[in-house]
């Protein structure tokens, strides 16, 4: 008898699994459910912005597949339409050979298939989206811009568009804040703290932080919502007509900028190089620890366990905040 056991042994490493496994294997009689109505199961119990973010390649995984089984499809068979996704990738200017296409498929199946396993549908060594290696991410084009940069985007828009007051409002709130276009978007008036001059920013990942900027430009953003009609729960930034600016406003911005800056149109400057810029003078000049929090980062899994011992205050942030914007901030550490 113990011949056998220990040939079955072996023959459970060879493929990987062990004894607690097979214990913890289904046992239920539970119909296999089809890829299409899954997916659809998982795109209601998922974030508003997972949805949009995986949408699209949940569609190209339903298209492929969708009447068949969800334990029925191969690592091999994701792998080939990822290739194919990166094939078809929209050529822009920016594009990296539809890198990050094939990357966000193999990552929506991987959603796919952890919530499979959640619900013990699929065992998790049976995942088939864990077996596709996502491509490797290349380094980010983006950088901090020189201060002479940064002023002729100012300059350029407050002098052009139909609404340069807007424009300068929203540059001036990523410059102060290095928010994501999320967190500008989705500012209320009642996110507003006009007395310690501080904003509630809500961006991915439902985070939330309050985050110092200069009584300049709380002023400004209070007179904003005032004028433009913005309701204390409605969004804050609206064109003239009380609408409220979406992400449209954004790209059409960068396309002006870089008809009349061509630097900007040959680099592809965005908004997230406002980010950069701001960040990475708090960092040079405060450090990681501040600028982390400046960001609104707050993970571990950005720089490993270190980082519990560096979480800068909400006043280390406002007086990096006073020194970028050259005025004083209630919430600063007094100079000396």
């Amino acid at each position: 008898m113990s011949a056998e056991i220990e040939a079955a042994r072996l023959l459970l490493a060879r493929l990987g699994v062990s004894p607690e496994q097979l214990l913890a294997a289904p046992t239920t009689d539970t119909p296999m459910p089809l890829i299409r109505d899954y997916l659809a199961r998982v795109a209601n119990a998922v974030s508003p912005s997972t949805r949009e973010a995986y949408g699209p390649y949940w569609r190209r995984i339903a298209e492929a597949w969708g009447e068949r089984p969800l334990d029925q499809l191969t690592a091999l068979e994701l792998k080939q339409l990822a290739e194919h996704t990166r094939h078809e990738a929209v050529v822009r200017k920016n594009s990296r050979g539809g890198r990050s296409a094939a990357e966000h498929l193999v990552s929506a199946a991987r959603c796919l298939y952890r919530h499979a396993v959640n619900d013990g549908l699929i065992r998790e060594w049976d995942n088939p989206a864990m077996r596709v290696a996502k491509p490797r991410r290349l380094a980010s084009t983006r950088r901090a811009l020189p201060a002479d940069r940064l002023a002729e985007i100012n300059k350029t828009a407050g002098s052009t568009g139909n609404d340069p007051e807007l424009d300068l409002t929203v540059l001036r709130l990523h410059t102060e804040t290095a928010c994501r276009r999320g967190g500008a978007l989705a500012l209320r008036p009642k996110d507003l703290d006009p007395q310690q001059c501080l904003i509630r920013l809500r961006e991915k990942g439902l985070t939330v932080r309050w985050q110092p900027v200069s009584p300049t430009m709380m002023d400004t953003l209070v007179a904003h919502g005032q004028q433009r009609g913005a309701d204390p729960d409605g969004q804050l930034l609206r064109y003239r007509n009380g609408k409220p600016i979406t992400t449209r406003r954004y790209d059409h911005f960068w396309l002006r900028m870089g008809k009349h800056l061509p630097w900007v149109a040959t680099q592809q400057v965005t908004t997230h190089w406002i980010r950069h810029t701001t960040l990475t003078y708090v960092e040079r000049n405060f450090g990681y620890g501040i600028a982390r929090a400046f960001a609104g980062h707050f993970g571990k899994s950005d720089a490993g366990t270190t980082t519990t011992y560096i979480q800068a205050e909400l006043h280390e942030v406002a007086t990096a905040l006073a020194a970028l914007t050259g005025e004083p901030h209630p919430l600063a550490q007094p100079p000396g």
